[in-house]
């Protein structure tokens, strides 16, 4: 058995109360602090509080309802996404929930909502 395994062994056979000692022995021997870790190995719920929430830079506009007027929206869905036909315009608006255009600003975002329900449909932006 190495030096090592022998080491986690013994490690593994200490109380709780003895790993604390040995914590506190080792904090004084080389000036260093367990508090570090232990807070670590508490886990992500611990860390989560700490992170730092970024703010949303790319939406994505969600047609969730056709509406009554589906071939105005089918328009403006082509107006919005000139590389869709109008059998695939169609579908895209047949589908929903579906997503009319990802990865765009939120200014972009808002008025492709505008001209969405302006047309007819329900419309969201996530």
């Amino acid at each position: 058995m190495s030096k090592l395994e022998k080491l986690v062994d013994d490690l593994s056979a200490l109380t709780v109360l003895e790993a604390a000692e040995l914590s506190k022995l080792l904090e004084e021997k080389w000036g260093v602090s367990a508090a570090a870790p232990v807070a670590a190995a508490a886990g992500p719920a611990a860390a989560a509080p700490a992170e730092v929430v970024e703010e949303q830079t790319e939406f994505t506009v969600m047609l969730t309802g056709g509406g009554e007027k589906r071939i105005n929206v089918i328009k403006e869905v082509r107006a919005v996404r000139p590389d869709l036909g109008l059998k695939e315009a169609k579908d895209l608006v047949e589908a929903a929930p579906t997503p009319v255009k990802e990865n765009i600003s939120k200014q972009e975002a808002e008025e492709i909502k505008k001209k969405l329900e302006d047309a007819g449909a329900t419309v969201q932006i996530k």
